[in-house]
């Protein structure tokens, strides 16, 4: 007896541990369908994660809504139009291009060339400014000589 109020002892943290079930459709087919059109749409909360692997309140709703509108006989196009209308385009999880948006596709290669253009200039104006120097005969057998008495000391 002692032995199974033991066990039972060692269960409860994990029987504490367990979360809420989440929820799912009825139908496998449909869920799967769910969680495809997730993928694409992004967490209005999380911002960086999609709809489908995010784990926050306002996720499992628009999932939930999604479910619902998928129910009711509604395409993944139809979904997406209503969600974009509702929340904008920054629902999508990879935005469409538009006239407002370039900056967004386009900016970071253009940030690129113009770092890029920079460092090219600096690299050119550094290599002007700092003269070349040759050593002079006399400096040239010191130089050996020091480096020959550093071989003779390491060896």
């Amino acid at each position: 007896m002692k032995r199974l109020l033991v066990l039972l002892m060692c269960l409860m943290p994990v029987l504490a541990y367990a979360g809420e079930a989440k929820d799912m459709a009825a139908d496998p087919v449909l869920e799967k369908r769910m969680i495809g059109l997730a993928e694409k749409l992004r967490c209005l909360v999380c911002q960086n994660e999609s709809l489908a692997s995010s784990h926050a309140e306002l996720a499992e709703d628009l999932r939930r809504e999604v479910r619902e509108q998928m129910s009711k006989g509604k395409g993944d196009q139809e979904i997406i139009d209503y969600l974009v209308s509702k929340y904008g385009d920054f629902v999508l999880y990879e935005p469409p291009m538009k006239s407002y948006t370039l900056l967004l596709w386009f900016g970071p290669f253009g940030l690129l060339l113009v770092g890029g253009g920079v460092l090219l200039f600096q690299l050119r104006k550094r290599r002007q400014t700092v003269p070349e120097v040759t050593l002079s005969a006399e400096a040239q057998q010191r130089a050996l000589a020091l480096l020959n008495n550093d071989k003779d000391h390491q060896a």
